[in-house]
Parts: structure tokens; C-alpha cells; sequence
């Protein structure tokens, strides 16, 4: 465990991976912000009395406990930190479950530096006021209700992991219809990947409104 100076933003960085501990703490550092390592879940709880503030950004899967149980602890507790997971690719039923959990965003790996920073300056200044979560909550609410029942059906689909052909078997459709009706709610929802619409679903509340398959989660 490491705390870099010069920010008052403290960004705690927990993964069993130490070459990925590595990456973010150059980049993190790099971008100003303070950072804390931490090798395990464990031991990340153990210090939560002494932590104040900031972020705190963990991987989904690790020995012992995981980035789940972090972010349910955490919006169990009285210690409101935004939780960014990292998940690996076909992760994000797992993903979802976080944010259910109450995990702030999630980013998939291999991740953009770029848009991991975006995400610790929006959790940061989620940390300190609610005002633009709660009106970005909103336009993505406006944005999920212009899509029709089918868009609304393979958007379902997405966020339990579903390929398109699994979608189209379900609902007796094409795989090219499933396509179609995929591109046109990406479109509805301004979302550049499947990664950041689930992220607004989730931001919109599409998440709880939906029937949560045990065998996927």
C-alpha cells in the first residue's frame, strides 16, 4: 500500500494484479491525482476507518473478496465513496450487478486511460455534490423512454451478457433483426459501445425494472 502526494482527491486503487497497481498509479499520479494501493479487498477494509473521501477503483475478480462485495459494503456502510470496478471482457452481467450494489460506473478491459480518467473526475465530483449525477440521471431517463418495446427487449438482453443470435432465439426473431433494433437503441441512447449503454441503462434505473436470471448473475 502507497499513498502518492499532491491532490487532495484520493483515488484507492484495490487489485491482486500488481503490474495493473503499477499502470494506475502512473496514470492516476500522472493526472494529479493521490493515490492508495491496496493488494486485496481485505486490506482496503481493514484501513475504511481512516479513509475520508475520493474514489476508490477495484477490480470485479480477485482472490478472496471481490470488487462485489467491496461496493456492498461500501453502500451497506456509512462511508458514501464512488466505486469504479474493472471488469474483463464478457464481464458485464457482473458489472451490473455492482452497480445494483452500489457501485458508481464500471470500465471494461482493456480500458482507455483517457476515459478511466473521465470516470475518477466524475465519481470525484460526485463525491462532493449530486447536482450533475442527478440531472445526467435524468436525461438518460428521457433518453430510455423513446425506445419502443423491442429496443426495450434487446436491451434487456444486453445487460445480462446475451449474444445477439441468444436475443433473437428468445424473442423469435432474426439475428439480423436483433441487429437492427440493437443499432437504432445505441442510437436512441448516444451510447458509442455496448459497455457505456449499459451504463446509462443502469444510470436511467433500466436495471431494477428488469428480472434479474439466476443462472447469468
Amino acid at each position: 500500500m502507497r499513498a502518492s502526494n499532491g491532490s487532495c482527491h484520493v483515488v484507492h486503487v484495490i487489485d491482486d494484479d500488481p503490474a495493473l497497481r503499477d499502470s494506475l498509479d502512473f496514470l492516476l499520479g500522472s493526472a494529479g491525482f493521490a493515490v492508495r494501493l491496496f493488494d486485496s479487498a481485505e486490506a482496503f477494509l481493514h484501513a475504511l476507518p481512516s479513509i475520508g473521501g475520493g474514489c476508490v477503483i477495484t477490480d470485479v475478480r480477485m482472490q478472496g473478496l471481490d470488487g462485489l462485495e467491496v461496493a456492498r459494503r461500501l453502500g451497506a456502510g456509512k462511508h458514501a465513496i464512488p466505486v469504479i470496478v474493472i471488469t474483463g471482457h464478457g464481464d458485464v452481467p457482473l458489472a451490473v450487478k455492482a452497480m445494483k450494489l452500489g457501485a458508481t460506473d464500471f470500465i471494461e478491459k482493456p480500458f482507455d486511460g483517457d476515459v478511466l480518467i473521465a470516470a475518477v473526475r466524475a465519481a470525484i465530483e460526485k463525491d462532493g455534490q449530486t447536482h450533475a449525477a442527478d440531472a445526467m440521471t435524468e436525461e438518460m431517463s428521457a433518453r430510455l423512454a423513446t425506445l419502443s418495446h423491442r429496443e426495450t427487449e434487446v436491451l434487456s438482453g444486453l445487460m445480462y451478457g446475451k449474444t445477439n443470435k441468444e436475443i433473437a432465439r428468445e424473442h423469435g426473431l432474426s439475428a439480423r433483426t436483433v441487429e437492427v433494433y440493437r443499432a437504432k437503441l445505441m442510437a436512441k441512447m448516444k451510447a458509442d459501445s455496448v459497455s457505456e449503454l449499459v451504463r446509462f441503462a443502469i444510470k436511467a434505473g433500466f436495471a431494477a425494472l428488469e428480472p434479474e436470471p439466476p443462472e447469468r448473475l
